[in-house]
């Protein structure tokens, strides 16, 4: 089945970040080896480029290395991954904030909601 890709922005990033999420939430486990460029592309139904990309800036990032005999594992670098999801988390506090902003909340309200989501309550 091919992932769900939006088509307002870069394939091979999205393709990125949907592969940190896995790597920095244990789908993909620190030392694990993960599937071939042309399995993920096949599964992800894109180009093995596009997929090739993605896995190169993967690499730039220190997120997974290739080994010659192996093919390309995730980092055991509990520190990065660890960084990584925090970056991660950010970015999606940052970009609910500036949505809840659009809609005229003021910080103390966005908190107040949060709060109240967290804690499981429902405001019906």
């Amino acid at each position: 089945m091919a992932w769900n890709l939006d088509s307002d922005r870069p394939i091979y990033a999205q393709i990125l970040e949907r592969i940190e999420i896995q790597i920095v939430s244990g789908v993909y486990k620190p030392g694990e080896k993960i599937p071939s460029v042309r399995e993920l592309a096949a599964e992800a139904g894109v180009n093995p480029n596009t997929m090739q990309r993605a896995l190169a800036e993967l690499e730039r990032h220190g997120l997974v290395s290739t080994q010659r005999t192996s093919g390309r594992v995730v980092t055991e670098d509990m520190n990065m991954i660890k960084e990584t999801r925090n970056m991660l988390a950010k970015e999606q506090i940052q970009e609910f904030i500036q949505r809840m902003r659009e809609l005229g909340f003021e910080k103390e309200e966005i908190l107040t909601l949060l709060k109240s989501e967290a804690g499981g309550e429902k405001n019906e």
